[in-house]
């Protein structure tokens, strides 16, 4: 049955992979982005589909986003401010983007009804675990603002659940890659920032001695898993959305293939991310499909676009990231 959905930070790069799985399975879309970190070329090869509606607004204007959700069925909620560096220098810019948003997508909801409400919270919460694969009811540890408001965000959409009624799912994520991944960044978009050095031959800013290891989730995997989620009748439910299986650096960067430099291990990383995936196997049935091996060959194929991403080498780096060693270490 066709469904009239908005996604919020459907510009974004998680948020047009989702675009692009809804239209294919014939649903109306409605994006809301102020394309602070989406861009509106990811959406460029579907601006002809008649079912895709592109705003651009900003989810902290309560009045200019509420009547957008009138007639909806299901809202997907990823618009939020990413990176470390710039929560810890900019909290308040981060709290009213990521809390009070979220808090004015779900007041829009309840308003309007909406059958199913899906938000994208970050695997960030854990902070540093002690168990791994890492379990949904693991201690919540936040460690710098930006996981901090991911965090309180996804408190307010339990709670919007619980006491309105509105049936929502929280899906943490773990570290998503793959195509229309962000530009910039110097952590976030590990991704986007080896490419971008892939592109000019300049070697890899390889962060600590490369052992760490991270549960690479490609990004359609996530779109499904949001789809799968909001198809479904679970409700009221965290689960974590990862791989199953975590992968060292210097594993990816074995598979993107160049030289490597190595710069200071930076305070509040854990050494390791793992998402235990048992709960949304269990309730959903869902499972990831792409290995890294052909998420990263996709990102080869697809190299062009971080053509003019910023270039990071040690120094930039450096400088980038003061903030990040003064304020966590």
């Amino acid at each position: 049955m066709k469904k009239k959905v908005v996604v919020t930070g459907g510009a974004g790069f998680i948020g047009s992979h989702l675009v692009e799985l809804l239209l294919q399975q014939n649903h109306e879309v409605t994006v809301i982005d102020n394309f602070s970190t989406g861009r509106p070329e990811n959406l460029e090869h579907l601006k002809e589909n008649p079912d895709l509606k592109l705003i651009y607004a900003d989810i902290t204007d309560l009045e200019k986003i509420e009547p957008l959700f009138a007639g909806k069925d299901w809202v997907f909620h990823l618009a939020a401010l990413a990176d470390i560096v710039p929560s810890i220098e900019n909290p308040f810019d981060y709290h009213k983007s990521n809390v009070d948003g979220t808090v004015n997508v779900l007041q829009a909801s309840v308003k309007n009804n909406i059958k199913k409400f899906l938000y994208a919270a970050s695997s960030s919460c854990y902070g540093i675990p002690d168990v791994y694969p890492t379990p949904e009811t693991t201690e919540t540890n936040p460690q710098y603002p930006y996981a901090l408001t991911k965090y309180l965000a996804e408190q307010y959409v339990m709670h919007w659940g619980k006491v309105y009624k509105l049936p929502v799912v929280s899906l943490r994520l773990f570290n998503v890659y793959g195509t229309r991944s962000r530009t910039s960044g110097t952590y976030g978009a590990m991704f986007g920032v080896f490419l971008a050095q892939k592109l000019a031959g300049k070697p890899f800013t390889l962060v600590g001695d490369g052992t760490q290891a991270r549960d690479f989730t490609y990004v359609t995997d996530v779109a499904d898993a949001f789809y799968t989620a909001a198809k479904s009748n679970v409700s009221n439910e965290i689960m974590n959305v990862g791989s199953g299986n975590t992968y060292s650096v210097n594993k990816i960067i074995d598979l993107l293939g160049g030289e490597k430099v190595y710069i200071p291990k930076r305070p509040g990383e854990p050494d390791c991310t793992f998402a235990d995936i048992s709960k949304i196997r269990n309730l959903l049935s869902w499972e990831p499909k792409v290995s890294i091996e052909d998420g990263i060959k996709k990102l080869l194929e697809n190299i062009d676009y971080w053509a003019k991403a910023p270039v990071w080498d040690e120094n930039s780096i450096k400088e980038a990231t003061k903030s990040w060693f003064k304020y966590l270490s």
